[in-house]
Protein backbone atom coordinates (compact mmCIF):
# COMPACT_ATOMS: atom_id res chain seq x y z
CA UNK A 1 0.00 0.00 0.00
CA UNK A 2 2.72 2.42 0.77
CA UNK A 3 4.28 1.37 -2.45
CA UNK A 4 1.60 2.32 -4.70
CA UNK A 5 0.78 5.34 -2.75
CA UNK A 6 4.56 6.52 -3.21
CA UNK A 7 4.09 6.08 -7.16
CA UNK A 8 0.62 7.95 -7.34
CA UNK A 9 2.70 10.74 -5.46
CA UNK A 10 5.39 10.77 -8.01
CA UNK A 11 2.50 11.18 -10.94
CA UNK A 12 0.88 13.73 -9.33
CA UNK A 13 4.15 15.47 -8.64
CA UNK A 14 5.78 14.69 -12.52
CA UNK A 15 2.36 15.83 -13.81
CA UNK A 16 2.26 19.26 -12.03
CA UNK A 17 6.21 20.23 -12.99
CA UNK A 18 4.53 18.97 -16.74
CA UNK A 19 2.17 21.60 -16.46
CA UNK A 20 4.21 24.32 -14.67
CA UNK A 21 6.25 23.78 -17.80
CA UNK A 22 3.44 24.10 -20.28
CA UNK A 23 2.34 27.38 -18.54
CA UNK A 24 5.27 28.97 -18.67
CA UNK A 25 5.64 27.85 -22.27
CA UNK A 26 2.06 29.25 -23.13
CA UNK A 27 2.87 32.70 -20.68
CA UNK A 28 6.53 33.29 -23.02
CA UNK A 29 4.39 32.26 -26.14
CA UNK A 30 1.95 35.10 -25.26
CA UNK A 31 4.32 37.30 -23.99
CA UNK A 32 5.54 38.07 -27.31
CA UNK A 33 3.75 40.17 -29.75
CA UNK A 34 1.90 38.29 -33.05
CA UNK A 35 4.57 40.09 -35.54
CA UNK A 36 6.95 37.30 -33.47
CA UNK A 37 4.86 34.50 -33.76
CA UNK A 38 4.24 34.53 -36.70
CA UNK A 39 7.33 34.44 -38.38
CA UNK A 40 7.50 30.74 -38.61
CA UNK A 41 10.10 28.96 -40.71
CA UNK A 42 9.13 26.97 -43.48
CA UNK A 43 9.77 22.99 -42.70
CA UNK A 44 13.27 22.11 -43.60
CA UNK A 45 13.07 20.47 -47.20
CA UNK A 46 10.20 22.16 -47.87
CA UNK A 47 9.44 22.63 -51.86
CA UNK A 48 8.76 26.02 -53.45
CA UNK A 49 6.60 25.93 -56.68
CA UNK A 50 8.96 28.75 -58.26
CA UNK A 51 7.29 28.82 -61.40
CA UNK A 52 3.74 30.17 -59.68
CA UNK A 53 5.75 32.65 -57.34
CA UNK A 54 5.42 36.15 -58.82
CA UNK A 55 8.31 38.35 -57.21
CA UNK A 56 8.11 42.28 -57.57
CA UNK A 57 11.32 43.61 -57.79
CA UNK A 58 11.30 47.45 -57.43
CA UNK A 59 13.54 49.68 -58.87
CA UNK A 60 13.75 53.08 -55.94
CA UNK A 61 13.10 56.53 -57.64
CA UNK A 62 13.13 57.44 -61.05
CA UNK A 63 15.18 58.91 -63.74
CA UNK A 64 13.83 62.23 -62.97
CA UNK A 65 13.98 62.05 -59.16
CA UNK A 66 17.34 59.98 -58.70
CA UNK A 67 17.24 59.97 -55.03
CA UNK A 68 20.65 60.13 -53.31
CA UNK A 69 24.03 61.11 -54.45
CA UNK A 70 26.84 59.25 -53.53
CA UNK A 71 30.04 60.44 -52.26
CA UNK A 72 31.39 60.54 -55.68
CA UNK A 73 28.21 61.89 -56.98
CA UNK A 74 26.70 59.25 -58.73
CA UNK A 75 23.16 59.03 -58.43
CA UNK A 76 21.38 56.45 -56.17
CA UNK A 77 18.71 55.86 -58.95
CA UNK A 78 21.67 54.08 -60.95
CA UNK A 79 22.67 52.10 -58.11
CA UNK A 80 19.11 50.59 -57.83
CA UNK A 81 18.47 50.00 -61.18
CA UNK A 82 21.74 48.06 -61.55
CA UNK A 83 21.26 46.10 -58.65
CA UNK A 84 17.36 45.46 -59.13
CA UNK A 85 18.11 43.89 -62.59
CA UNK A 86 21.04 42.15 -61.21
CA UNK A 87 18.29 40.36 -58.82
CA UNK A 88 15.92 39.88 -61.43
CA UNK A 89 18.26 38.06 -63.79
CA UNK A 90 19.14 35.62 -60.82
CA UNK A 91 15.61 35.35 -59.45
CA UNK A 92 14.12 34.14 -63.27
CA UNK A 93 17.66 32.09 -63.63
CA UNK A 94 16.59 30.17 -60.36
CA UNK A 95 13.42 29.24 -61.86
CA UNK A 96 11.15 32.16 -60.42
CA UNK A 97 9.89 33.03 -64.12
CA UNK A 98 7.00 35.29 -62.89
CA UNK A 99 9.31 38.14 -61.55
CA UNK A 100 9.04 41.54 -63.06
CA UNK A 101 11.28 44.57 -62.79
CA UNK A 102 9.20 47.40 -61.87
CA UNK A 103 10.28 51.05 -63.31
CA UNK A 104 8.37 53.68 -63.20
CA UNK A 105 9.20 57.42 -64.26
CA UNK A 106 8.30 60.49 -63.35
CA UNK A 107 8.19 62.89 -59.93
CA UNK A 108 8.96 61.04 -56.79
CA UNK A 109 5.86 61.07 -55.02
CA UNK A 110 2.93 60.48 -58.31
CA UNK A 111 5.80 57.36 -59.00
CA UNK A 112 5.18 56.11 -55.41
CA UNK A 113 1.57 55.58 -55.37
CA UNK A 114 1.81 54.12 -58.87
CA UNK A 115 3.92 51.56 -58.65
CA UNK A 116 2.35 50.30 -55.65
CA UNK A 117 -0.72 50.44 -57.98
CA UNK A 118 1.11 48.56 -60.42
CA UNK A 119 2.46 45.50 -58.41
CA UNK A 120 -1.44 45.38 -56.67
CA UNK A 121 -2.40 44.87 -60.26
CA UNK A 122 0.01 42.07 -60.90
CA UNK A 123 -1.56 39.92 -57.60
CA UNK A 124 2.47 39.37 -56.90
CA UNK A 125 3.31 37.11 -53.83
CA UNK A 126 6.19 39.63 -53.06
CA UNK A 127 7.28 43.18 -53.07
CA UNK A 128 10.67 43.32 -52.88
CA UNK A 129 11.89 47.68 -53.41
CA UNK A 130 15.85 48.13 -53.92
CA UNK A 131 17.49 51.42 -52.46
CA UNK A 132 20.79 52.49 -51.36
CA UNK A 133 21.34 54.47 -48.45
CA UNK A 134 22.41 57.97 -47.27
CA UNK A 135 22.30 60.21 -43.98
CA UNK A 136 20.74 63.19 -42.74
CA UNK A 137 22.43 66.18 -43.72
CA UNK A 138 23.67 67.26 -40.66
CA UNK A 139 26.13 64.34 -40.99
CA UNK A 140 27.50 65.56 -44.34
CA UNK A 141 31.31 66.19 -44.71
CA UNK A 142 32.93 68.53 -47.90
CA UNK A 143 35.73 66.67 -50.08
CA UNK A 144 37.04 67.01 -53.32
CA UNK A 145 37.43 64.14 -55.71
CA UNK A 146 38.48 64.42 -59.53
CA UNK A 147 38.70 68.48 -59.09
CA UNK A 148 35.20 68.43 -57.81
CA UNK A 149 33.46 69.35 -54.42
CA UNK A 150 31.19 66.56 -53.00
CA UNK A 151 29.85 65.57 -49.61
CA UNK A 152 30.24 62.41 -47.62
CA UNK A 153 30.32 60.44 -44.39
CA UNK A 154 32.28 57.88 -43.67
CA UNK A 155 29.96 56.80 -40.63
CA UNK A 156 26.98 54.15 -40.57
CA UNK A 157 27.98 51.68 -43.15
CA UNK A 158 25.81 48.59 -43.90
CA UNK A 159 22.41 47.76 -44.91
CA UNK A 160 19.12 47.94 -43.49
CA UNK A 161 15.83 46.27 -43.83
CA UNK A 162 12.43 48.28 -43.61
CA UNK A 163 8.64 46.82 -43.12
CA UNK A 164 5.74 48.50 -42.63
CA UNK A 165 2.60 47.94 -40.21
CA UNK A 166 0.29 49.75 -42.26
CA UNK A 167 0.77 46.79 -45.07
CA UNK A 168 -2.14 44.52 -46.06
CA UNK A 169 0.30 41.44 -44.42
CA UNK A 170 2.96 42.82 -41.97
CA UNK A 171 3.47 38.96 -40.77
CA UNK A 172 4.25 38.05 -44.36
CA UNK A 173 6.10 41.35 -44.67
CA UNK A 174 8.29 40.83 -40.97
CA UNK A 175 8.48 36.89 -42.31
CA UNK A 176 11.01 37.99 -45.73
CA UNK A 177 12.58 40.88 -44.17
CA UNK A 178 14.15 38.49 -41.44
CA UNK A 179 14.84 35.74 -43.58
CA UNK A 180 16.21 38.47 -46.24
CA UNK A 181 18.30 39.89 -43.30
CA UNK A 182 19.45 36.14 -41.90
CA UNK A 183 20.58 35.62 -45.61
CA UNK A 184 22.74 38.87 -46.10
CA UNK A 185 24.00 38.00 -42.21
CA UNK A 186 24.92 34.16 -43.98
CA UNK A 187 26.46 35.93 -47.01
CA UNK A 188 29.16 38.13 -44.38
CA UNK A 189 26.71 41.08 -44.92
CA UNK A 190 26.53 43.67 -41.66
CA UNK A 191 23.40 45.68 -40.97
CA UNK A 192 23.41 49.15 -39.93
CA UNK A 193 22.09 49.54 -36.53
CA UNK A 194 22.46 53.76 -35.99
CA UNK A 195 18.53 53.78 -37.56
CA UNK A 196 17.76 53.26 -32.93
CA UNK A 197 19.45 56.04 -32.14
CA UNK A 198 18.00 59.57 -30.95
CA UNK A 199 20.25 61.76 -33.05
CA UNK A 200 18.24 60.10 -35.84
CA UNK A 201 15.53 62.52 -34.85
CA UNK A 202 12.67 62.21 -37.18
CA UNK A 203 14.41 59.31 -39.28
CA UNK A 204 15.03 57.19 -35.80
CA UNK A 205 13.05 53.91 -36.58
CA UNK A 206 12.17 50.87 -34.20
CA UNK A 207 14.11 47.58 -34.34
CA UNK A 208 11.41 44.72 -35.04
CA UNK A 209 14.29 41.89 -35.32
CA UNK A 210 17.83 42.94 -33.84
CA UNK A 211 19.13 39.57 -35.53
CA UNK A 212 18.15 39.59 -38.96
CA UNK A 213 18.14 43.91 -38.92
CA UNK A 214 14.64 44.99 -39.83
CA UNK A 215 13.70 48.09 -39.28
CA UNK A 216 9.26 49.49 -38.90
CA UNK A 217 8.90 52.12 -41.26
CA UNK A 218 4.98 52.77 -41.40
CA UNK A 219 4.64 55.71 -43.83
CA UNK A 220 6.83 54.36 -46.56
CA UNK A 221 3.74 54.62 -49.43
CA UNK A 222 5.42 51.19 -51.53
CA UNK A 223 5.30 49.27 -48.51
CA UNK A 224 2.08 50.56 -46.48
CA UNK A 225 0.48 50.63 -49.64
CA UNK A 226 1.02 47.03 -51.87
CA UNK A 227 -1.48 44.27 -50.42
CA UNK A 228 1.04 41.96 -51.04
CA UNK A 229 4.29 41.09 -48.43
CA UNK A 230 6.54 44.29 -48.81
CA UNK A 231 9.75 44.81 -48.09
CA UNK A 232 12.34 47.76 -49.08
CA UNK A 233 16.49 47.23 -48.68
CA UNK A 234 18.43 49.45 -48.12
CA UNK A 235 21.72 47.93 -49.83
CA UNK A 236 24.14 49.85 -48.10
CA UNK A 237 25.39 53.74 -47.61
CA UNK A 238 26.52 55.38 -50.88
CA UNK A 239 27.52 58.28 -49.16
CA UNK A 240 30.32 56.25 -47.13
CA UNK A 241 32.92 56.37 -49.49
CA UNK A 242 34.16 53.11 -48.91
CA UNK A 243 31.15 51.26 -49.33
CA UNK A 244 30.36 53.37 -52.02
CA UNK A 245 33.21 51.48 -53.98
CA UNK A 246 32.07 47.73 -52.63
CA UNK A 247 28.28 48.31 -53.70
CA UNK A 248 29.92 49.05 -57.09
CA UNK A 249 31.46 45.84 -57.18
CA UNK A 250 30.90 42.71 -58.56
CA UNK A 251 31.85 41.19 -55.93
CA UNK A 252 29.34 42.66 -53.17
CA UNK A 253 26.21 43.12 -55.76
CA UNK A 254 27.03 38.64 -56.22
CA UNK A 255 26.27 38.71 -52.57
CA UNK A 256 23.37 40.89 -52.21
CA UNK A 257 21.78 39.10 -55.02
CA UNK A 258 22.51 35.72 -53.51
CA UNK A 259 21.17 36.55 -50.57
CA UNK A 260 18.03 37.60 -52.14
CA UNK A 261 17.31 34.44 -54.01
CA UNK A 262 18.39 32.44 -50.93
CA UNK A 263 15.11 34.57 -48.79
CA UNK A 264 12.99 34.33 -51.85
CA UNK A 265 13.16 30.86 -52.06
CA UNK A 266 12.32 29.90 -48.34
CA UNK A 267 9.96 32.24 -48.35
CA UNK A 268 7.90 30.98 -51.42
CA UNK A 269 8.35 27.17 -49.53
CA UNK A 270 6.64 28.64 -46.71
CA UNK A 271 3.71 30.59 -48.66
CA UNK A 272 3.36 28.90 -52.07
CA UNK A 273 4.33 25.15 -51.50
CA UNK A 274 5.07 22.88 -54.48
CA UNK A 275 2.69 19.81 -54.35
CA UNK A 276 4.19 16.51 -54.08
CA UNK A 277 2.40 15.45 -56.76
CA UNK A 278 3.11 18.52 -58.79
CA UNK A 279 5.33 18.22 -62.20
CA UNK A 280 8.87 19.65 -62.15
CA UNK A 281 8.22 20.79 -65.41
CA UNK A 282 7.02 25.06 -65.16
CA UNK A 283 3.95 26.41 -66.78
CA UNK A 284 4.52 27.28 -70.59
CA UNK A 285 2.51 30.56 -70.37
CA UNK A 286 5.00 31.88 -67.56
CA UNK A 287 7.01 33.54 -70.39
CA UNK A 288 4.31 35.49 -72.06
CA UNK A 289 2.80 36.30 -68.54
CA UNK A 290 6.20 37.76 -67.25
CA UNK A 291 6.53 39.90 -70.82
CA UNK A 292 2.94 41.45 -70.27
CA UNK A 293 3.36 42.74 -66.92
CA UNK A 294 6.88 43.83 -67.45
CA UNK A 295 7.12 48.05 -68.18
CA UNK A 296 8.29 49.30 -71.62
CA UNK A 297 10.76 51.43 -69.84
CA UNK A 298 12.81 48.31 -67.76
CA UNK A 299 14.85 47.82 -70.25
CA UNK A 300 15.53 51.50 -70.89
CA UNK A 301 18.86 52.93 -69.64
CA UNK A 302 18.74 55.35 -67.15
CA UNK A 303 21.01 58.43 -69.37
CA UNK A 304 17.66 57.88 -72.10
CA UNK A 305 14.69 57.96 -69.36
Amino acid sequence: MRSKTGFNACLRRAGTASLLLLSLLAWQRGSQPAWAQATTPPAQGAACDRGAFRVIVDVGHTAEAPGARSARGALEYDFNLRLATLIEHKLVAAGFEKTVLLVTGGAKRKSLFDRAARANRSSADLFLSIHHDSVPDSFLEKWEFEGEEHTFSDRFPGHSIFVSYDNADFAGSLEFGRLLGLALKAHGLRYTPHYTERFMGHRQRQLLDADAGVYRYDQLIVLKNTRMPAVLLEAGSIINRDEELQLGSSERQSLIVAAVTDAVESFCASRHPRAPHQAARRPAAATAAKTALRPAAATASPVKR
